[in-house]
């Protein structure tokens, strides 16, 4: 039976929610870990040196990030799954070589003291946290490929139990490591990766149903399938990926070079990680949308609908901590923030309050764009979005003067606003081509 077949908000909701949880229970990791590292020695610090760590991981992994929508639209059987799988070792194996040349002293020190301006005694933190990292890109890139095949077969609670299990090793792991007093980096390090590379084990284990299905399936139009046509497909996706995630590096050597710069440091994750529970439900509607809009494209609009509400959703939640005491509630008494630094998230988390609606409305756009086969444009408007930023960085930091924290705000609301933009007249084509073809 057809599952895209009508389709109603109650099915859309059912199909979406473990996704959803799946995504908050991502979110809720960094606030967990980031309460943790606040309540060890030398706060500031090991704030910094991990919220640096974690963006080169981040950098890293950016490649394989868009697995699981490959998966999810490629993987319909044997062939394509084995084409798929093999692509996704090979990237696995060139991302890992690529964090493997990143640790080496020399390079290391080069990018973050020499060209970032990190005090040495943070940048020494940092390194130790990342080379902890190795095993998070490549744990992320098997695991997502997986969870495509699990979505694909409306498996969609398996992928919430995968990371039900990451997120009760990160909290494990970060408490033992905590009671046993080691360096808050290395703790936030050490739980992200053992808990993906868990996870990661875990969903292959799930997956083993949906597989033996899919190996008895014969492809039909992915029966050509090779590798320069995976490649042809993914490029602009991963391309996507890695300029999406290069935002995180690229603020970090900003912010290197601001005014309160260290204190900027430590703040933007924390700011980061609570706007990232509000931008979940719209991170994990790409895949929804893919899944579900059906092979004539006839759930368009009802799809659409879903996402409008969505967005009106998370906006007004997020308000409802950023302009009330609730705000203080999180930054002191929960993420466990000194007054200092709590003075300094209150007004980027206001400034980015439209951040999640503006997350579902590019997931949405994105996920049209990857059902109509043209991946170039997503890619397009992503690098006008790290533009975007890198120019308004410049502007906020170099010629405004603003606190370092204040002027990342600002420049991620507006780099994400060009990347709207530019996706809104690439969307309106891509749904009148479907009216007439229909």
């Amino acid at each position: 039976m057809d599952f895209t077949e009508g389709l109603s908000y109650r099915r859309i909701l059912i199909f979406w929610a473990p996704l959803a949880l799946t995504w908050f229970m991502m979110a809720i990791e960094q606030p967990i870990l980031l309460a943790i590292i606040a309540r060890l020695e030398e706060i500031k610090n090991n704030l910094a040196a991990f919220g640096i760590a974690a963006s080169f991981a981040m950098i890293v992994e950016a490649p394989i990030i868009m697995l699981m929508s490959a998966s999810t639209a490629l993987v319909k059987g044997r062939h394509s799954y084995r084409k798929l799988r093999q692509f996704t070792n090979i990237l696995n194996a060139g991302i890992t070589a690529i964090q493997l040349f990143l640790i080496i002293p020399p390079v290391f020190r080069f990018i973050v003291t020499g060209l970032m301006g990190i005090p040495a005694d943070v940048a020494e933190l940092a390194h130790v946290a990342l080379i902890i990292f190795i095993p998070w890109a490549a744990s992320i890139g098997y695991r997502r490929f997986y969870q495509g095949i699990l979505i694909r077969n409306n498996l969609t609670r398996r992928v919430t139990w995968g990371t039900l299990i990451r997120l009760s090793v990160i909290v494990i792991t970060g408490l033992i490591l905590f009671s046993a007093g080691v360096k808050g980096a290395y703790v936030g390090a050490a739980a992200l990766s053992l808990a993906v590379l868990v996870e990661a084990i875990a969903t292959r284990i799930m997956t083993e149903s949906a597989i033996e299905a899919v190996l008895k399936k014969e492809d039909s139009e992915n029966g050509s399938l090779s590798l320069k046509s995976v490649f042809r497909f993914y490029y602009p996706l991963a391309l996507t990926s890695i300029l999406s995630l290069g935002v995180a590096p690229f603020v970090t050597f900003f912010l290197g070079r601001s005014r309160l710069a260290v204190e900027s440091l430590a703040v933007l994750p924390v700011v980061n990680s609570l706007v990232f529970i509000f931008r979940s439900p719209g991170l994990s509607y790409q895949e929804t949308t893919i899944a579900l809009i059906g092979p004539e494209k006839q759930n368009y609009r009802i799809l659409r609908n879903f996402a409008v509400y969505m967005g009106l959703t998370v906006t007004l939640l997020i308000c409802m901590i950023a302009f009330t005491p609730l705000a203080d509630l999180w930054f002191i008494d929960v993420s466990g923030l000194s007054d200092e630094l709590a003075g300094l998230a209150y007004l980027p988390l206001k400034i980015m309050v439209f951040f999640p609606a503006m997350t579902v409305l590019l997931n949405f756009q994105r996920a049209l764009l990857v059902v109509n086969g043209t991946t170039l444009p997503v890619s397009v408007a992503t690098a006008l979005e790290l533009a975007g930023i890198i120019v308004v960085l410049i502007i906020c930091i170099f010629f405004l003067n603003l606190a370092g924290v204040v002027a990342a705000a600002v420049a991620l609301i507006a780099g994400r606003a060009v990347s709207n933009l530019y996706l809104l007249p690439k969307q309106e084509a891509a749904v009148k081509r479907w009216i007439l073809i229909q």
